[in-house]
């Protein structure tokens, strides 16, 4: 990928579907904690502990997503979610590629990435998840995603402060240490995203992005890697056990 169709942490302008300029803006999530090195990305309302992971340094890192003014009088009337990057280091980026799992990158023209069936994406230590949250995933629904309470991630995603609407930075309910999940909504809905990497001159990691499709060049069907393994079951089938 050429890193001038790469718009993640960017502000000023950038092409929506090829077709006109939209604003982009920037906003700060807080700290992701990763003491375990292992990044995953996920829905996190679908696959929170399963999902694709990536090796990054141990560490706590900033979030920020990058959000594209789609409206057509660019009055902030529509806005949508177009990348979600955890930053690895403040220097400059030199060059973007299909982010590399465990085991290494993807095949040449493939991706990993993040299948969407709740309308949302999201990072996490993925060694924290089973310490941090319930044992039974089949009570998540109801006791920590709708439980009703302040608590509950939809109504901390729905509220409108700390962060704006739509995003969240939470705290896993058996957290000891921290240990929390980043999440926001993923552009324009469900769907499959794929994973970037960003680099400095040097080779550094720069940067995990979700690339939400939203501006640049956008693939219409990125090539997904496949897994071996079977098909994620669907957002409802998974939350009530079916």
């Amino acid at each position: 990928m050429d890193l001038a169709d790469f718009y993640a942490l960017h502000t000023g302008t950038a092409p929506l579907f090829d077709e006109r300029a939209v604003q982009l803006s920037v906003v700060d999530l807080g700290l992701l904690r990763v003491p375990s090195g292992l990044l995953g990305a996920s829905d996190p309302y679908v696959e929170l502990d399963e999902g694709v992971v990536i090796p990054i340094p141990p560490g706590d890192y900033p979030v920020r997503v990058t959000i594209a003014d789609v409206s057509d009088e660019q009055d902030g009337s529509h806005l949508r979610e177009a990348y979600l990057s955890v930053v690895l280091s403040p220097n400059r980026s030199t060059s973007v590629a299909a982010a590399r799992g465990v085991d290494g990158p993807p095949p040449e023209g493939q991706y990993f990435g993040v299948g969407v069936d709740a309308g949302t994406v999201g990072f996490v230590d993925r060694e924290a998840v089973a310490r941090s949250m319930p044992a039974d995933g089949g009570t998540w629904y109801d006791e920590v995603f709708d439980s009703g309470r302040p608590d509950a991630w939809f109504t901390i995603m729905d509220n409108e402060s700390p962060l704006p609407a739509g995003l969240a930075n939470v705290v896993m309910p058996l957290a000891t240490a921290g240990e929390n999940v980043v999440l926001s909504h993923s552009g324009w809905g469900d769907g499959w995203y794929p994973l970037l990497e960003t680099r400095n001159s040097d080779g550094e990691l720069t940067g995990i992005h979700i690339d939400l499709q939203v501006v640049g060049v956008v693939e219409e069907e990125p090539d997904e890697v496949p897994v071996d393994e079977p098909a994620p079951r669907g957002f409802f089938a998974r939350l009530f056990g079916r």
